[in-house]
């Protein structure tokens, strides 16, 4: 093989390399959509303080997603009565990662930081201003919870819990999101892998 095939050769091998490399860190821009059972979208979000998150770091542990925004009542209720934080404390010493996204149009980082202090959020909260990952994850309401499993795949969607109104007896609430991680800790399937979610629409940019 004469050094000028050789270095073509070289080139298109290169060149490939890139295309792929490419074409698989953006899937949530190549039209790739979460499914259930399926390897999870990746996405880099940056939190109210500038730190960028990406599920892929988080292989091999649980990871929680948690659409939100602070002016809707639905989430409003579920960080009044403490439902969120007291699931993320009692999963996070287990390594269960939790991460909250915004993805209502007009959301600062400023006024998040503000909400997430008042309301003692201890997990992160990521800002998807444009709602790439919304529309990735299919995410509909605040909040729309998923959860992810250690090797990388959508295992839940749906609703925190059955308690929309908040007006159940706390002893009589179904917990979802708890009943998955649960599944998942135990190296068992999810025995609900869906719920219908519950709350205000995800008020992504038009």
């Amino acid at each position: 093989m004469t050094r000028i095939g050789s270095i073509v050769i070289l080139a298109g091998l290169v060149c490939c390399g890139w295309l792929y490399t490419q074409s698989a860190a953006a899937p949530e821009e190549a039209g790739v959509k979460a499914e259930l059972g399926q390897a999870a979208p990746n996405f880099e979000l940056k939190d109210v303080y500038g730190k960028t998150f990406s599920p892929v770091e988080f292989k091999g542990k649980i990871v929680v997603l948690e659409w939100t925004n602070q002016n809707c009542p639905f989430v409003k209720g579920r960080h009044g009565d403490q439902t969120m934080q007291k699931t993320y404390a009692k999963y996070a010493e287990k390594g269960v990662v939790w991460l909250a996204i915004n993805s209502t149009a007009e959301a600062k980082p400023e006024a998040d930081r503000v909400y997430a202090a008042r309301q003692h959020l201890a997990y992160p909260v990521l800002m998807d201003s444009d709602g790439r990952v919304a529309r990735t994850y299919g995410a509909k309401t605040t909040p729309h919870m998923f959860v992810i499993d250690r090797s990388g795949k959508l295992a839940y969607t749906g609703a925190i819990d059955d308690d929309p109104g908040g007006q159940k007896d706390k002893k009589e609430v179904t917990h979802y999101v708890a009943a998955a991680v649960e599944d998942l800790l135990a190296d068992k399937p999810v025995a609900k892998s869906s719920t219908k979610p519950y709350g205000c629409s995800v008020k992504v940019a038009q």
